[in-house]
């Protein structure tokens, strides 16, 4: 299923990755097989140049984008894996709250 486009990507007037992708595909297919002048060549290669720069800052922003995702995911396994050995030590119980030092009343409803 195709991705939406965000607001910020539909503003900016500039490809998607996708987008940049296939023109600069066409481009070096035109540059490899037609039989062009130096002077549409030189248009094609800047071009190619500009769209090959916007894909890579569009590669690098997804690498940035999952390597948070990664670090996010390894902290909260190593806060679940820390839970988790605590409850085994008998330290913390998962279904018994934080006892608070202030309350007397021994009601509780959970």
């Amino acid at each position: 299923m195709p991705r939406r486009k965000s607001t910020e990507e539909e503003n900016s007037g500039e490809p998607t990755f996708e987008q940049a992708l296939g023109s600069l595909e066409a481009i070096v297919d035109a540059m490899e097989h037609e039989h062009l002048p130096l002077e549409e060549l030189v248009e094609h290669y800047e071009k190619g140049s500009a769209l090959l720069t916007r894909c890579e800052a569009i590669l690098q922003s997804a690498r940035g984008r999952i390597e948070l995702i990664t670090l996010r995911n390894q902290s909260e396994i190593s806060l679940d894996a820390g839970l988790k050995s605590a409850e085994h030590q008998g330290l913390l119980t998962p279904t018994d709250p934080p006892e608070d030092p202030d309350d007397d009343n021994d009601i509780r409803l959970f």
